[in-house]
């Protein structure tokens, strides 16, 4: 096999394609025991290599990673006859100049001829990177991705992972114009998002029943208090999403979803992205992306992305200004070695940001009627916010074939919040009834994390399997937080009444806040995890693990009265098993089942009338399902049904408050989730991507009564984009539909939420190879819904935005 065009410069196409793929620096490495042992017939026919390697894979039931466009001019002869996989691979890279090597996970890489050997051309050492073949998204244009590691830190397609998984890709982030976290969840297949404020800090994300508290950024878990929900995508390659319970790798084993955010990464070669959006109310966003290698041999790679946002909403007087600055750089210190240093800061201002909304019932019983632009936001109110991320890590590729991997990361989250929420029964006729209840909150949890594993393989019983072992420790600690006495009202003396409701336009009395004490928090979590994956046939594949943690969290508050209090929580040794089962029912279709335990220690602020924390969460989750791999892996499909038993699930406990001012909440056992998760992401046909799901999900308490009715039953998402054949190739269309059944929390002052359906369009153009235009529509006929029936909040009316971009 030869080159068709000697002048394709090989070296730099497979640096840039395989950019973010960690490879074994091996080159001609022997064939393994396994390999020796086992071997197959072929007989496979000539053709695009690309294509051969594809086919040899999946008769040999192996994983084959390469750059598809970097072998898109090279043929094979095909392949003929009784093969163990290395040889067999080794014959058909026979004459093209490449070589083979195994990745940390057991896999088969083909690589670029190593340095200082002959070749049809000079090609550089490739770069590491510690992601998974396949798995970086930007650039590829596709709403799938090859592999993830989200799971069980084991890096594997989609299909051989036995829990749900849906990853939004970069185009796809770019093409629904989700800039940030909750946008992104917003059009996730099972997850529920519940605005109870805009700009503030009570947006809850909720998944098969249970709040999300799990976050992850590269893999490494990320404490809730770090306000993760502003997380600026920009910053991102793809949002990751598990969907069930994943305490393997994210700590005590939250039953609902672990999101995980993975960074981009620096490029080989040059590029610049600048962008600039306008929008409804006043919304204009700036932004850059650089990114290139820093010296001539592309071993010292950087990127730098910078983005601001100054926006006005649908609300009066609402008013927010968002800063994002991101860089990264990579260092090859040898071809097996990485390290990378990077930085992330995030500014947040929000003026008159609104919390909990309008009251919802007037004096006789009936609804209220307010418009969508009214704000119950004071005039004074405020929300600011910075948050800071260092991590650096060093990952090295053993002679071996092992990997590893260690990295630390610091975090800081520094808020200030001015906010008040209004509350009350309305007189329909003289507006009275009202009361504003103002507070402030200001505190700065830093988070120190260091997260080290070691992969490889093994051989047993005539077969190569998979293992990962690691530690994860984390440290969150709250220093010297003020207490300012919690909501005001007129029992502190503060003046709450509004007189007329109908008539105000955010002018109350500003409140004086003094500090009265402070309070300190410190969470550790230190653990330990084992998986190793089990090839039990050519078919079948067990993956089994657990993760031992030592938990720990220490509460103290003083006053300057002189009263002290100090509460501890502390869990040892505890063992949280992991298994799942992958069975391939043919080529295209594999079925899974997974079981996992529970063992999750509420969140700080959930906590009884008395102010005392809630026991733990414990439970045990189950999943089964249908995965599969459609149009030469363009497409993927899923269906999940899933179940979870569960006590101590944290119930709000109806108007009741703790001592501090926070919502009261109780501890419901015996309670049980279920439910039914289909979804289908990819490529339908050339130029037609699709992201279609459905959810079904009830869940009951002990006497079958139904419990967190706030989740619909049944919500449907769906967007797709086509790109017009032809000479019409310049025109992208598209959109998508969000639509949910009744929602509804079972309190005495909430409402309901009728069903309802947000249609939403886009559109793009290419001006030129370089400029593209874009115009999203959202919510297209103007549907009136509430983002929350705790309180008065309405969604976003019909608005338009719209994006250039211009890369060179």
């Amino acid at each position: 096999m030869t080159l068709r065009n000697p002048s394709i410069p090989l070296a730099q196409m497979l640096r840039l394609t395989l950019l973010g793929i960690a490879l074994s620096p091996l080159a001609h490495q022997p064939a393994l025991a396994a390999d020796q042992v086992q071997t197959i017939s072929f007989d496979i026919a000539p053709g695009p290599l690309g294509s051969v390697l594809e086919e040899y894979a999946q008769r040999a039931a192996i994983s084959v990673s390469f750059a598809r466009t970097a072998l898109a001019e090279l043929r094979s002869s095909g392949l003929q006859g009784n093969y163990g996989a290395w040889e067999g691979l080794d014959h058909l890279l026979q004459g093209t100049g490449l070589r083979l090597g195994r990745d940390a996970n057991g896999g088969y890489l083909v690589l670029a001829p190593a340095p200082g050997t002959s070749g049809a051309m000079e090609l550089t050492a490739l770069s590491i990177s510690g992601k998974a073949p396949g798995a970086l998204t930007e650039g590829s244009g596709a709403y799938t991705t090859e592999s993830s590691s989200s799971s069980t830190r084991l890096n594997l397609s989609l299909k051989e992972t036995p829990q749900s998984i849906t990853v939004l890709t970069r185009q796809r982030l770019d093409d629904q114009k989700l800039d940030t976290l909750t946008d992104a969840l917003d059009a996730t297949t099972g997850i529920t998002v519940i605005r109870e404020s805009l700009g503030a800090d009570s947006t809850a994300y909720l998944s098969r029943g249970f709040a999300i508290r799990n976050f992850e950024i590269d893999g490494v878990p990320t404490s809730a208090n770090m306000d993760n929900y502003t997380q600026n995508t920009a910053m991102y390659d793809r949002v990751e999403i598990v969907r069930g319970a994943t305490g393997l790798i994210s700590g005590m084993g939250n039953p609902s979803a672990t999101i995980n955010l993975i960074r981009k990464r620096p490029t080989v070669d040059p590029q610049v992205q600048l962008s600039a959006e306008a929008g409804s109310w006043d919304r204009y966003g700036l932004g850059v992306d650089v990114s290139g290698a820093l010296d001539e041999s592309g071993r010292l790679r950087g990127r730098l992305v910078a983005d601001h946002k100054d926006q006005h909403a649908w609300i009066d007087r609402f008013d927010q200004q968002l800063s994002t600055l991101y860089g990264i750089t990579e260092l090859d210190l040898g071809d097996e070695t990485l390290l990378t240093v990077g930085l992330s800061h995030q500014v947040t201002h929000s003026t008159a940001p609104i919390r909990t909304g309008f009251p919802l019932f007037t004096t006789d019983g009936a609804r209220t009627h307010f418009s969508r632009s009214f704000n119950t936001a004071p005039d004074w109110s405020y929300y600011d916010r910075q948050q800071s991320t260092l991590f650096t890590s060093l990952e090295h590729q053993f002679a071996n074939g092992w990997s590893g991997k260690v990295e630390y990361s610091h975090a800081r989250n520094d808020y200030d919040t001015v906010i008040a929420y209004v509350d009350g029964e309305i007189d329909p006729a003289t507006g009275a009834g009202a009361t504003i209840n103002p507070t402030r909150w200001k505190a700065a949890p830093t988070q120190h994390s260091l997260d080290a594993y070691l992969t490889g393989t093994f051989d047993a019983l005539g077969r190569e399997h998979e293992v990962i072992g690691g530690v994860t420790l984390s440290r969150t600690e709250e220093r010297g937080t003020s207490n300012f006495g919690g909501w005001q009202s007129a029992r502190t003396g503060y003046d709450d009444t509004i007189d007329n409701i109908f008539n105000w336009n955010g002018s109350s009395p500003k409140p004086v806040f003094t500090q009265i004490g402070t309070t300190d928090m410190t969470e550790t979590q230190y653990a330990g995890y084992l998986t190793s994956r089990l090839h039990l046939s050519d078919a079948a594949r067990l993956i089994l693990g657990a993760r031992v943690v030592d938990w720990n969290r220490v509460n103290k508050s003083a006053l300057y009265t002189g009263s002290r209090q100090r509460t501890e929580r502390t869990e040892n040794g505890v063992v949280i098993p992991y298994a799942g089962l992958v069975y391939d029912l043919n080529d295209t279709w594999a079925a899974y089942a997974s079981y996992t335990q529970i063992f999750n220690p509420q969140g700080n602020q959930i906590r009884d009338v008395k102010g005392s924390p809630l026991d733990p969460q414990e439970g045990t989750g189950y999943e089964v399902g249908l995965k599969a791999d459609l149009l030469d892996k363009r497409l993927t499909a899923s269906l999940a049904l899933f179940r979870v038993e569960q006590d101590n699930l944290a119930i709000a406990d109806g108007r009741l408050l703790q001592p501090n001012g926070f919502q009261a909440y109780r501890a419901e056992s015996g309670t049980t989730s279920e439910g039914v998760e289909l979804e289908l992401n990819g490529e339908l046909a050339d130029g037609w991507q699709v992201m279609a799901g459905y959810s079904y999900n009830v869940s009951f308490d002990t006497n079958d009564q139904r419990i967190v009715t706030e989740i619909p039953r049944n919500s449907v998402k769906l967007f797709t984009t086509y790109r017009l054949p032809g000479e019409l190739d310049k025109w992208t269309v598209g959109g998508g539909i969000n639509w949910q059944s009744e929602t509804g929390y079972a309190l005495s002052y909430a409402t309901t939420q009728s069903s309802y359906a947000l249609v939403n369009l886009m559109t793009r153009y290419q001006v030129t190879p370089q400029l593209s235009a874009s115009v999203n529509v959202s919510n297209l006929f103007d549907r009136h819904y509430l983002t929350t029936t705790a309180g008065g909040i309405y969604g976003a009316p019909r608005n338009v935005m719209t994006t250039l971009r211009y890369n060179f």
